[in-house]
């Protein structure tokens, strides 16, 4: 036994000051060969019974005093070392505790009440003649009586311990699975085999007697599947009821077998297989710039830039097939409003089973087995959203980030990584290559690649050289001076007509949902607020009601003013319900399918939508962000944006930089086949230089006059950012410890830091909790062990108050 594997240092779930650390544990000998780096345990923590990870392995001289694992809760580590690892490397870059981040990097399903079950292999009875433990022998006879039972029901069984357990295991001679809670359990599916040889089967046939047909035709049929096939394919193949089969069984020809099957959450779809397109010059440039370093086996990052159209998502196809026939993996990131049935289709066209696909649209069993798939190593690509970052894979070769500059792969809650820095560290670990692909990077991705931190690849043309629509932009003011009081202006509403028309489709982007964004009282100038946050209610149409889009709350429309009791309520303001009735109004019978949160919220409704859009059910695709990227349908050659100022006011250093990102995104739509395309764009501030350079489609200008903006301003990617956020249900006591904390901090700071703060949040108030934040702007590199650095990780459990929570931000680097 190896003094080395005795002790296991474990990050224990325990939130308070001081156990942001590695606790260490006596590993019981029986558990040795079980724990390893990544290993969820459970350990002893006081009086309690906690979960742990397992980091390593260390030794110390002095074990006796030590508190044992009680525990290993799985039987393959669920995180491997190097994931560990990066644990500990985001919980110091982002300032949060690293059980946090362990957590966030397995399958929701595994935080909840499981339990491990063993059972029997397919074939088992062949393997009686060969036990000879007693223990063995025991458990086999157990497992023959009651099918499957718990780890812990195995162990009382004489004989039986844990590693003859692991033994049989790793032979095969016994198979166990994790049984998450009531709900995520095994999915299994009946199968028919046959019971004797091939010849024995023909002879059966022949001597059945002539009524037993349909006995006959099962056996004829199973003889060409000597593996055995499902009991549903079976019965619906031969149109035979289960009597039949019943017979078969009961003559030991056949018998039936539970397989476990994983839950696909695209087994009722098929996947045409598509074959690799014949690659540009700009494409083949931008392939062997991906390839060269892969071969290498050295690390290298890239910028993708390419235009909407330019033929991206063909590049990264081949580039994984390149991946895949080194013998490495890939982990493709998209957008979760990106992650359309298009886009999964393109990588199951190519690559079939050999792809495990990860979004918050699948169920929780769904998400699980696909979870699963990965960390067996049944599959080498893994295609998803923002936390797919953490797939489990042991030999990345390539990591690619389809729209990089997408807000969503910042995580908004504890642990606050960005996936993009994640990904560039795991490709250094990895020696791997990190392709950041998109037609509008971000101002931090773009100085990067100017200052040659990544590789810069541009595309500047269309595939088959297609033009891009002109983009027209409509002054609404001048339009309201001219008495058009409508959403949408002349220019587009004849561009609506026109297209129509022509037997075409149009898309209309407003990234804003609901009917109205507020109710206001037109007597005394009030309007409807939520009671609980500071913030107005939002009208929707479709069942009257008001609803606040941060906590939930709802209410019916009021009749008359809460404060001075008028009934002149008015709504104002645009979300995507008062299109689709202005639309209908204006424009009637212009079929219209909207697409936002409130109509996609059930499971598959975005795919049905989408494929009743492509399939020309309706003219027009209304909708909000999720519908401005990632769509290519050929009858599309129109898009409008109902109101381009949606972002632009926002209190963000970023609201120019989205609004130029997502005019030029939503404007690739159109005239992406044979069809030219248009795009109309309105606004109340034409004269914006984000809205004046995305018209024009100037993104070199946009960006250098964004960077001179950010460099006077200090902003990234000229600085780095913290930002503290402290919320509590009481606004004094919040004010007096916001002011705690900057003295406590301010003296700390390096010289050229600037401490902005405390002010409110932009929204005050949310769930009865008052918000307020500070601004941390530092220049030059940064000591993570610095003490105003080890300060800004301590905030969260230095201040002893219950009701206060605070959080740290870090943006920028």
């Amino acid at each position: 036994m190896k003094e080395t594997r005795r002790i296991a240092a474990v990050y224990v779930d325990v939130a308070a000051q001081g156990t942001d650390r590695v606790f260490d544990y006596l590993i019981p000998e029986e558990m040795i060969e079980e724990v390893a780096i990544g290993s969820r345990v459970q350990v002893p923590f006081g009086p309690r019974k906690l979960l742990g990870y397992v980091a390593g392995f260390p030794t110390i001289t002095n074990a006796k005093r030590l508190k044992s694992i009680l525990h290993v809760m799985d039987l393959t580590p669920p995180l491997t070392p190097e994931l560990v690892g990066l644990a500990e490397w985001i919980a110091q870059t982002w300032l949060c505790p690293v059980i946090s981040v362990l957590h966030g990097m397995v399958p929701a399903v595994l935080k909840g009440r499981y339990r491990r079950m063993i059972f029997l292999p397919n074939g088992a009875s062949k393997q009686v003649k060969e036990l000879v433990d007693e223990g063995e022998e025991r458990l086999y006879a157990y497992l023959q009586e009651k099918v499957e039972i718990t780890e812990e029901e195995a162990l009382t069984i004489p004989g039986v311990t844990r590693t003859l357990l692991r033994m049989l295991i790793e032979e095969g001679r016994i198979q166990s699975d994790i049984r998450i809670g009531d709900r995520i359990t095994r999915k299994t599916r009946t199968w028919v085999i046959p019971l004797v040889a091939e010849d024995a089967l023909m002879a059966a046939v022949e001597t059945l007697p002539p009524q037993a047909s349909r006995q006959k035709d099962v056996l004829t049929f199973i003889q060409t599947h000597p593996e055995g096939i499902p009991l549903q394919t079976l019965l619906s193949q031969l149109q035979v009821s289960r009597s039949a089969i019943d017979r078969l069984v009961e003559k030991e020809l056949l018998k039936r077998e539970e397989r476990e099957e994983y839950r696909d959450p695209y087994a009722h779809r098929s996947f045409a297989p598509s074959t690799p397109w014949k690659l540009t010059d700009e494409q083949q440039c931008a392939f062997d710039a991906i390839v060269t370093p892969m071969k290498a086996k050295r690390y290298h990052s890239i910028l993708l830039h390419g235009v909407t159209g330019s033929g991206k998502t063909e590049i990264y196809l081949q580039a994984i097939t390149e991946t895949l026939n080194m013998g490495r993996q890939a982990i493709v990131l998209v957008p979760e409003i990106s992650l359309t049935p298009q886009m999964v289709e393109r990588f199951k066209g190519r690559f079939g089973d050999r792809v495990a696909v990860l979004h918050s649209g699948l169920s929780q069993g769904e998400r699980f087995d696909e979870w699963r798939r990965i960390r067996a190593g049944e599959v080498e690509v893994a295609i998803g959203a923002r936390s797919a970052i953490f797939a489990p894979f042991v030999n990345i070769g390539l990591i690619i980030i389809d729209e990089e500059h997408e807000t969503s792969y910042k995580q908004e809650e504890t642990p606050r990584y960005h996936a993009r820095e994640v990904a560039n560290y795991r490709c250094h670990t990895h020696q791997a290559v990190l392709v950041m692909g998109t037609a509008t990077p971000s101002v931090e991705t773009y100085y990067g690649a100017r200052t040659g931190k990544y590789e810069w690849i541009t595309m500047n043309e269309r595939v088959q050289g297609r033009p891009f629509p002109p983009m027209d932009v409509v002054d609404m003011r001048q339009e309201l001076r001219g008495g058009n009081r409508s959403i949408f202006s002349h220019p587009l509403k004849e561009a609506l007509v026109q297209c129509v028309d022509r037997g075409e489709q149009a898309v209309l982007f407003l990234n804003r949902r609901g009917h109205s964004t507020f109710v206001l009282c037109r007597e005394c100038g009030k309007t409807v607020d939520c009671p609980h946050c500071d913030i107005s209610l939002t009208y929707h149409r479709t069942n009257g009601t008001l609803r606040c889009h941060y906590c939930g709350y709802t209410e019916h429309v009021p009749k008359e003013c809460p404060s001075c009791t008028s009934t002149h309520i008015r709504y104002f303001g645009t979300g995507t319900q008062r299109v689709e009735e202005e639309l209908a109004r204006v424009l009637p019978g212009m079929r219209t399918i909207r697409m936002d949160v409130d109509t996609v919220s059930r499971k598959g409704a975005h795919e049905r939508l989408l494929h009743a859009f492509g399939e020309g059910k309706a003219d027009v695709l209304l909708g909000t962000q999720m519908i401005a990227k990632g769509l290519d349908f050929p009858k599309v050659t129109l898009v409008g944006v109902i109101a381009a100022d949606t972002m632009l006011h926002l209190p963000d250093y970023r609201s120019a930089e989205r609004t130029f990102q997502l005019l030029t995104q939503v404007s690739g739509r159109a005239g992406r086949h044979d069809a030219p395309g248009r795009v109309v764009v309105q606004t109340y501030t034409p004269e914006h230089y984000s809205i004046k350079m995305a018209s024009r489609y100037e993104g070199e200008p946009f960006y250098r006059q964004e960077c001179l903006l950010r460099k006077q301003h200090r902003y990234p990617p000229f600085c780095e950012v913290f930002q503290i956020r402290m919320s509590h249900p009481d606004r004094a006591s919040l004010m007096e410890l916001a002011h705690q904390v900057v003295r406590d901090i301010r003296p700390l700071l390096p010289e050229k830091a600037e401490l902005l703060g405390p002010v409110p949040a932009p929204i005050p108030r949310i769930k009865d909790r008052y918000r307020v934040q500070m601004l941390i702007k530092v220049t030059g590199q940064i000591d993570g062990k610095s003490k105003w650095m080890q300060t800004l990780r301590n905030l969260r459990t230095a201040y002893a108050d219950n009701h206060l929570r605070i959080g740290v931000d870090r943006e920028g680097f």
